[in-house]
């Protein structure tokens, strides 16, 4: 199992929404799989990024809240989190 290793960013990100992540269960499953390295279902539209965040991932939670992420060794880096335009634009 990985370990978590969320960067300030996505913990102030994190912050402004727990209350309604807690409740997710996308959110739970998403994290359970990525904890645990099981592939994400397609409805979460993992991929690799590019250009400047060449070497990151991001997938879908919700239609239109996006998790930014990484596996480093036995981390799991957590980035940024948040809509589609906070984080790219």
């Amino acid at each position: 199992m990985l370990q978590l290793s969320p960067t300030n960013a996505y913990k102030r990100d994190f912050k402004k929404i727990a209350s309604e992540l807690m409740s997710s269960a996308e959110y739970i499953e998403v994290m359970y799989c990525l904890m645990h390295q099981l592939p994400l279902a397609e409805k979460y539209k993992d991929h690799p990024l590019q250009g400047e965040l060449q070497g990151f991932r991001d997938c879908h939670i919700k239609p239109d809240l996006v998790l930014i992420y990484a596996v480093e060794n036995n981390l799991l880096r957590l980035v940024r989190l948040g809509s589609h335009s906070e984080l790219f634009g």
